[in-house]
């Protein structure tokens, strides 16, 4: 029962102590009593709760962030934690230290903003992220990898090794323990293998306002419709291209007087900024994602 990998949630102001515990199970009262009982006979403060009861599934899911504990370790809290699991007949739960930084590896093609954008505020402590690597299929930015210490690797796109590429891609994935992958305008379609084998794992960033113009050109797709506000998506990444579970979106307003072009450059900051305060909501952030 008792889990600790990371999950997939992105703050844009990251807390500085406690931890963060997640969990799921089938909607009915006297949960939250339960929960608020066990802080409570462990002598911990619940700095911030976020719940949702889903009314399609009738799940109700949880997402804590609480402290102070006299340890990183919270083996103590283990027993406990598998008795209230029995009681209220827990699904999962999961729990970690708000100060692990989520491993990401980033997929790159030839437009750089959403990648300067993360690496700036992953530096900088904006975002709780630690990036081992930038994959891309161009040699574009091997250069602002190295200016931020992180490695990169090219893997050129070509038909008839699309096989071996995405095979590469997981080896890298494994090799550098990531938990999450960011797709900052990686204009690329994954395979449904490699879909499934980082299921809940991969976040795009997709230049249109999805569920709208999928797929390539969003912007003239959209002009020849004659919208008046365009955005920006960042969504979970399924084998339907772009049909994924959306997590966060931007929108801004456009005029018959501005091209596809100037649409692009436009909405290149609202891209950027739909992928770092992209936070998984609760129901997301409670997803189990496979190791």
């Amino acid at each position: 029962m008792f889990e600790s990998n990371e999950t997939c949630t992105f703050n844009i102001a990251p807390a500085s102590h406690g931890h963060i515990l997640t969990l799921s199970c089938l909607d009915k009262s006297g949960i939250v009593r339960a929960l608020t009982g066990f802080f409570a006979a462990a002598k911990l403060n619940v700095l911030d709760l976020q719940q949702v009861s889903d009314l399609v599934s009738e799940k109700f899911l949880v997402r804590v962030h609480f402290g102070p504990t006299e340890t990183e370790s919270t083996e103590h809290l283990k027993g406990p934690l598998d008795a209230l699991a029995a009681d209220v007949q827990l699904d999962w739960y999961r729990i970690r230290p708000v100060t692990r930084k989520l491993r990401t590896l980033i997929l790159v093609s030839k437009i750089g903003h959403c990648l300067n954008d993360l690496l700036f505020r992953a530096n900088s402590g904006q975002l709780p992220i630690d990036i081992p690597l930038i994959v891309s299929n161009h040699n574009e930015y091997q250069g602002t990898a190295g200016n931020y210490g992180i490695d990169s690797h090219h893997l050129p796109v070509n038909k008839d090794t699309e096989d071996e590429r995405e095979e590469a891609i997981l080896r890298l994935v494994k090799e550098n323990d990531t938990k999450l992958v960011v797709l900052a305008s990686y204009m690329q379609v994954l395979t449904s293998q490699l879909c499934a084998a980082m299921s809940g794992k991969i976040i795009n960033i997709h230049h249109p306002f999805l569920p709208s113009f999928k797929g390539a050109k969003p912007y003239h797709q959209a002009y020849e419709r004659g919208v008046k506000i365009i955005g920006s998506t960042s969504h979970i990444v399924t084998a339907d291209l772009d049909e994924g579970p959306i997590i966060e979106q931007r929108v801004a307003r456009i005029d018959h007087c501005m091209s596809p072009r100037m649409w692009s450059r436009k909405d290149s900051t609202f891209r950027a900024s739909s992928g770092r305060y992209g936070r998984v909501d609760c129901r997301g952030a409670c997803v189990p994602q496979q190791d």
